[in-house]
């Protein structure tokens, strides 16, 4: 391998993509960047892992505060459910294979769901459940708004 390549992922890593790019192209397996294109295959994986945890989060953020503040709901806050569940909801159709991983990834965004309820609502930590009670299905349904049943936009916030 040659050492400019490794010199051009730390001082431009576009030029780098590109180059490895190129080689790969090429088929030129003797010029990649091996350790870093690892490095940085892995680190894609990683970052679907944390979108999902993120959407999640806040998805969860808002069905709390949705469930604990009733007086305060808000179609903005339906727009942030919707988008969130639509967002959410592709992002496993087009990686399935982190499926296996939403009951931990839940469990990961009900601690920044929290973190967002408390701090968007201004109530005690204590008022809310120390871990998720929504089921994925409710979750993931685009219908569900805890303590409601929607029918259809008209019906909300009457």
């Amino acid at each position: 391998m040659n050492l400019s390549i490794v010199n051009l992922y730390e001082t431009d890593f576009y030029a780098w993509t590109q180059r490895q790019v190129d080689l790969l192209r090429k088929r030129d397996l003797n010029n990649l960047d091996i350790e870093n294109l690892i490095e940085e295959i892995d680190s894609l994986g990683k970052q679907e892992k944390r979108e999902l945890v993120n959407r999640l989060g806040i998805l969860l953020g808002h069905l709390l505060k949705w469930e604990y503040q009733p007086n305060k709901r808000s179609r903005s806050w339906v727009a942030t459910i919707r988008e969130q569940r639509y967002k959410l909801l592709k992002l496993l159709e087009e990686n399935p294979s982190l499926k296996p991983y939403l009951s931990e990834a839940i469990a990961q965004a009900y601690q920044s769901a929290l973190a967002l309820a408390v701090r968007e609502t201004e109530m005690p930590f204590k008022t809310f459940p120390s871990s998720n009670s929504y089921a994925w299905e409710e979750i993931e349904n685009t219908e569900f708004l805890p303590g409601i049943q929607l029918d259809s936009d008209e019906d909300l916030l009457n």
